[in-house]
C-alpha cells in the first residue's frame, strides 16, 4: 500500500478518535485509540517503535520512540498540547531521516477540531 493511502487511512481514523473522545485527554489515550483504529482498518501498527540512531556504523540506542509507525511507512506522532511549535515538527522530520520514510503526520488531539491540529510532514530524501 502506498504511503499516501495509508495517510488516508491515518486522518480518517484520527478524526473518528477524536470524535468520540474530544480534546483534554492524555497523548497515550489518543495513541492507544488510534493504533486500535488502524488495526481495525486493517493495518500493520508498531506502537512505541524503538528508534536507534546509527552514529558511524554504531547503533546507538538512544531512547527515540515513534507513537504508531504504520506498515513501517509512516510515522504517526501524537500530542496533547496547547500548540504544535517547531520543535515538534523537528522530531518528526529526525524520525523520518532516520526510518528513511517519507510520510509522517504530527497530530495535536488538544484541539477543538481535529483538523487545526493535523500536520502532514514529508521527508525529502
Amino acid at each position: 500500500m502506498h504511503e499516501n493511502q495509508i495517510g488516508d487511512i491515518v486522518i480518517q481514523s484520527a478524526l473518528s478518535v477524536h470524535n468520540l473522545l474530544g480534546p483534554g485527554l492524555l497523548e497515550s489515550t489518543y495513541q492507544a485509540c488510534l493504533d486500535y483504529e488502524l488495526k481495525q482498518a486493517g493495518l500493520d501498527v508498531i506502537r512505541e517503535a524503538s528508534l536507534p540512531v546509527v552514529y558511524k556504523d554504531v547503533h546507538l540506542p538512544c531512547g527515540y520512540r515513534i507513537d504508531l509507525w504504520v506498515n513501517r511507512k509512516v510515522i504517526i506522532e501524537i500530542k496533547a498540547v496547547d500548540a504544535l511549535n517547531d520543535i515538534h515538527l523537528a522530531q518528526v522530520l529526525t524520525y523520518l531521516k532516520l526510518t528513511e520514510n517519507k510520510l509522517g503526520y504530527l497530530l495535536n488531539f488538544n484541539v477543538k477540531l481535529l483538523k487545526q491540529g493535523i500536520r502532514r510532514v514529508v521527508n525529502g530524501l
